[in-house]
């Protein structure tokens, strides 16, 4: 049995994503991965009554990503999934305090901490993914460490817990400057599900300053890979979602 995957892995060559300098494949983008986009037909206020993270505003006629769990229930209202965006129409999106990184500290060498403030574990393991030989950080110079002290930039998942506020903000003061903080998935954002339960606090973007945020529920590896990757300084800022 051995003998039959070795010569597999032969015949294919290496399967390491190319991103990102080739587009995100089809496979890399699931179809979890599309955001709704309202129809001419869209009616906006079925659509905010059935939403049930508030992501749809029927007032402003806007959805807000950062808030969007990607349920599908919309569709009914007209509001359409479309699939084979490019990367993700979920691109990841600096904040407006995002902080300039300074590209000669962050281009070639990045370490990064994740903490858990109140998550369901799909986050940490899309954020984990990154490490196994597909999309394989450490070719572009990122690598996890366990200690803030160590990190340049924190991913924060899950939804904000009392139990957890004080533990995010003293692992912020530890890191050292410059650094990033990282939303990833939308409990992180806004709270998702969890905004209004009596044990969720506040986006994390109200505790910790956040330079960038990445939308999803959970979004996919390649996705966060490109949240990491604008905040150090490695993407354009055009290339991501305004």
């Amino acid at each position: 049995m051995p003998k039959i995957w070795v010569v597999r892995g032969l015949k294919k060559g290496v399967l390491t994503t190319g991103y990102p300098n080739a587009k995100p494949t089809p496979e890399e983008l699931p179809g979890r991965s599309q955001p709704p986009m309202p129809t001419p037909k869209a009616d906006w206020t079925a659509g905010e009554k059935g939403c049930p993270t508030g992501a749809i505003r029927s007032g402003e006629k806007k959805i807000d990503l950062g808030s969007c769990i990607y349920c599908r229930l919309c569709s009914s209202a007209g509001f359409a999934f479309e699939e084979g965006d490019e990367v993700g129409a979920l691109k990841a999106s600096l904040t407006a305090g995002h902080r300039e990184p300074i590209k000669q500290i962050f281009g070639r060498s990045l370490h990064i901490m994740m903490i858990d403030v109140g998550s369901c574990n799909a986050c940490n393991l899309e954020v984990l993914s990154l490490t196994n030989p597909y999309y394989d950080l450490s070719r572009l110079g990122i690598s996890f460490t366990n200690s803030p002290k160590h990190a340049d930039a924190l991913i924060v998942v899950g939804a904000l817990n009392p139990a957890m506020a004080d533990v995010l903000k003293r692992t912020y003061e530890s890191m050292p400057e410059p650094k990033l903080v990282i939303s990833v998935g939308a409990c992180a954002i806004s709270g998702g599900i969890f905004r209004g339960a009596e044990g969720f606090v506040s986006p994390v973007g109200d505790a910790v300053p956040v330079d960038v945020m990445v939308p999803g529920c959970p979004p996919s590896p390649v996705q966060i890979l490109e949240g990491l990757l604008l905040g150090a300084g490695r993407l354009k800022k055009e290339d991501a979602r305004p």
